[in-house]
């Protein structure tokens, strides 16, 4: 049986910083099946995870000072919440995991201790039906961990509460930028190019300065003035933070001096870029389902190609008409 520690060293730490920056990050995952933190015995509790690395490192570390048995399901380098939306934080696979390791065996009491987002995934009668394993949601931050096995197992509303803070956003910004940097790169150029074409390098210079602004904005400014954007929708959060560049860039470029299309172009393009990219966000939050998810896209998606068209057309009439 694997004895693993409770103390992440530097690899850990310098793993968990690639993986923010997207670097290695689905391949970031341990393997599956059954460890020991301390020194468990057979009444000891069992806890479950995904084998994401990162979310492993997390509940390993957190259990310091405990004994306990740590149950590590396939998730495919998934973290709990994303693979219980997709089904490999599911039913199937700690039924196979269960069976796997022979936990049965191994300990004498018949619970699991599972994370409080990896409900979704999980059909907890079919769990105990297939395995004779009742199953127990203890809390959705790994760090409260401690305190629910210190508190005789009870989960605490607090331990219950879903945040989404400014430093938990923060952390989100860094592998959305990385994911973005080929499409930034390839519609960036291309612009440059339309705009040096149209009217020579300043003109391209500016172009790229007013695209990389708007994509910033949509993918770092968006997101972390997420509560206070008015508005529900993600689109819309991001189109103010666009329009909001858009006002600075008017200012900054000297945009007195454009003509009224181009004006218009630039006042409805930015923000859309910007919306698009908080959009994408959309999958990272803690308070957006996956239909309201699909249902934004349906609306703004096509709202927003629409609004690039109309801009092109502004600025191709600005310039020749």
């Amino acid at each position: 049986m694997p004895r693993i520690t409770t103390e992440l060293s530097f690899a850990d730490r310098l793993g968990t910083c690639k993986a923010r920056w997207g670097i290695g990050r689905m391949e970031y995952m341990v393997p599956p099946g059954l460890y020991a933190v301390g020194t468990p015995t057979p009444d000891d509790p069992v806890v479950v995870t995904a084998n994401y690395k990162m979310s492993y490192d997390m509940v390993r570390s957190s259990l310091a000072g405990h004994n306990t048995w740590l149950l590590v399901l396939e998730t495919f380098g998934i973290n709990v919440w994303c693979a219980a939306g997709k089904g490999t934080f599911g039913t199937d696979e700690l039924e196979k995991r269960v069976d796997s390791v022979g936990l049965a065996t191994v300990v004498n009491h018949r619970c699991l201790l599972l994370p409080i987002l990896g409900a979704p995934g999980v059909a907890a009668h079919e769990v105990q039906k297939r395995t004779g394993f009742t199953v127990r949601y203890a809390t959705i931050r790994a760090m409260d961990l401690p305190s629910y096995l210190d508190n005789d197992m009870v989960t605490t509303p607090e331990m219950q509460e879903l945040t989404f803070t400014l430093r938990e956003r923060l952390v989100l910004i860094p592998v959305e930028l990385v994911l973005a940097l080929k499409s930034i790169g390839l519609i960036g150029g291309t612009i440059f190019l339309a705009a040096f074409l149209m009217g020579g390098e300043a003109a391209g210079t500016k172009a790229i300065i007013a695209w990389l602004g708007a994509v910033f904005a949509g993918i770092v400014v968006g997101p972390l003035l997420l509560p206070w954007l008015p508005g529900r929708s993600f689109a819309i959060k991001g189109g103010i933070a666009g329009l909001g560049w858009s006002f600075v860039w008017y200012l900054l470029a000297g945009g007195a001096a454009w003509s009224v299309p181009v004006s218009l172009a630039a006042f409805l393009a930015l923000p859309a870029v910007s919306a698009f990219y908080t959009l994408n966000f959309t999958g990272c939050s803690t308070y957006t389902s996956r239909s309201g998810v699909k249902k934004e896209m349906r609306l703004a998606l096509p709202a927003m190609g629409a609004v690039l068209v109309v801009s092109l057309v502004l600025v191709l009439a600005g310039r020749f008409l």
